[in-house]
């Protein structure tokens, strides 16, 4: 259930967050650390202000669904899932380990307390509209929540999907593009550029909105303002910063998948980090 809002908290839990994803991938020795990093006040503000979830029954019929279309920042939501209470923090230092439950890209079956597998991009959206198509038919008041990214949008399927939202008029659905400029092979503008992209939305017939994706007041009241359209599904077009706070690769194509070879690289990163330095989740001595 939502929880009260205190600024410095906050800012401190997501201080929190940005050290123990950043360590979580170096330790596992290479990760998508950019993507994941872009999104931690996105998703904190999801999972402690916004959104009605039940850590005691993660399959609640009535809960709000969030789908991670963009399956790679899995980190930032596992982070979130744990301190949340879904499952204990200690499984973080297991990222991508052979028997984890904590693989690179989300995965319902794997971990508690995920809504939708992801993996190849592009079908998230898809699978988004089926869920609040369903919620519809079954009269359920839940509100379904869709992350994509913006290098995510070159594919065709994300389209489709829009489509068909559009088409029937789906107001369960609050779908959020993180777009901070970069993709895999560089920034956006220089691969495949999606401007106009609040006007392509629209175009789809879906309400549009913008917001600062590291301002806590922004994005609380964009979504909530989201929550309130009617006959509509909203895109909520967030700017962020990939990589936010890690100084190393901040901003640069780079930060999409680390490779952390050795110690030097391990100390790079986490030395990279802007803000004081938070305790693990975790001994450090089972890492």
């Amino acid at each position: 259930m939502p929880e009260p809002f205190d600024k410095q908290q906050f800012d401190d839990l997501a201080g929190e967050f940005r050290y123990v994803i950043t360590d979580m991938i170096c330790r596992s020795g290479s990760g998508h650390l950019g993507g994941s990093l872009s999104l931690v006040e996105i998703i904190i503000s999801l999972y402690w202000r916004i959104m009605n979830v039940d850590p005691e029954s993660p399959k609640w019929e009535d809960r709000d669904r969030l789908v991670l279309s963009k399956g790679h920042a899995g980190p930032v939501l596992y982070v979130a899932l744990a301190y949340k209470g879904f499952f204990p923090r200690e499984e973080l230092c297991t990222l991508n380990d052979d028997d984890t439950c904590l693989p690179s890209h989300a995965d319902r079956l794997r971990t508690t307390g995920i809504d939708m597998t992801a993996g190849s991009l592009g079908q998230g959206l898809s699978a988004a509209c089926g869920i609040a198509m369903s919620g519809r038919i079954d009269k359920k008041s839940h509100d379904v929540y869709c992350i994509i990214g913006d290098g995510e949008s070159d594919e065709g399927q994300v389209w489709e999907a829009a489509m068909f939202a559009g088409h029937n008029k789906l107001d369960n659905l609050i779908a959020i593009c993180d777009y901070n400029k970069l993709q895999i092979d560089g920034f956006t503008d220089e691969v495949v550029t999606l401007e106009p992209l609040a006007d392509k939305w629209r175009a789809f017939n879906w309400h549009v909105l913008e917001m600062d994706g590291h301002d806590w007041d922004d994005i609380h009241d964009t979504i909530n303002k989201a929550k309130r359209i009617n006959g509509k599904p909203t895109m909520i077009i967030a700017h962020t910063v990939k990589a936010r706070d890690c100084r190393p690769v901040e901003n640069k194509p780079e930060s999409h998948n680390i490779k952390i070879p050795d110690e030097a690289s391990y100390e790079q990163f986490m030395s990279g980090l802007r803000g004081r330095e938070y305790c693990l989740p975790y001994d450090e001595s089972e890492a």
